[in-house]
């Protein structure tokens, strides 16, 4: 058996120390995507696609907590073998890394008092943001944005989300860039922060946000993706991203079509 599964894996392009288990790169702190319940067990959107895939392509999944600026470092010092971790695909990365089709959806939205003037109805209001500190998680596609549209912006990093929504609850920064999914949820729906507010439009420009999150993956593994993309097709054709969704959020966050090539 042990033999026939180390075949099988093999043809599916897996390159990790056991041929039968797949180590994937995820934060471990990023609710309600990828993070740890009271109890210890790793849990989240991310990590219900992940196991699914495992199951569908015949692999073990083992997990690999990661701090999100040294993800694609680590992907490709062979730490790991998949990022499944809310990931936008962009330009920029595939540079660097390969990616499944997309899972679910990827975009930005502000969120601070609803007295700012970051923008003029839909329209960036760039005056709006003299004197506003924006908190922004760093090496995300927000960053690139911010740096883009707004470079004059004053701007404080943060290496986890979890630290840049103290931050704005204590006013340490007046407003944040950051996923509208994980704001309502982690944030706006939280008792205390009755007075913050989404600001302006959701911003979904391919450019810096790209086509979506995907599976991330070392280039030339393309037996593997070919895989994931099966079976993420298959996740989005029977309804199996569907549920995945709405068990953390009122509405659906994947591609309502599939937008891949397998």
């Amino acid at each position: 058996m042990r033999i026939l599964l180390a075949i099988a894996a093999t043809c599916l392009g897996l390159t990790s120390a056991s041929a039968e288990t797949l180590k994937v790169g995820t934060e471990c702190t990023y609710a309600p995507f990828n993070y740890r319940t009271a109890d210890g067990t790793l849990t989240g959107y991310d990590v219900d696609v992940a196991t699914e895939i495992g199951k569908r392509i015949g692999a073990e999944i083992e997990y690999v907590c990661q701090e999100w600026k040294g993800m694609i470092p680590a992907l490709l010092a062979g730490k790991f073998d998949l990022i499944v971790a809310s990931m936008s695909i962009t330009d920029a990365r595939l540079e660097q890394i390969d990616f499944s089709a997309p899972y679910r959806v990827s975009i930005g939205q502000f969120v601070g008092k609803p007295d700012l003037a970051l923008f003029d109805g839909d329209a960036l209001n760039p005056a709006g943001f003299e004197g506003v500190k924006i908190g922004l998680e760093r090496a995300t596609t927000y960053e690139a944005w911010i740096k883009a549209n707004v470079p004059d912006a004053d701007v404080a990093y943060y290496d986890s989300n979890e630290a840049m929504y103290l931050d704005l609850a204590a006013g340490r920064v007046d407003a944040i860039m950051t996923n509208p999914m994980k704001a309502y949820l982690s944030f706006l729906s939280q008792d205390g922060n009755q007075d913050f507010a989404v600001l302006g439009p959701q911003i979904a420009e391919e450019e810096y946000f790209g086509i979506g999150v995907g599976v991330g993956l070392r280039k030339g593994n393309d037996a593997l993706k070919a895989s994931i993309n099966d079976a993420l097709k298959g996740m989005t054709e029977d309804g199996s991203l569907g549920e995945f969704g709405m068990k953390y959020f009122p509405f659906t966050i994947h591609p309502q079509e599939w937008k891949g090539t397998n």
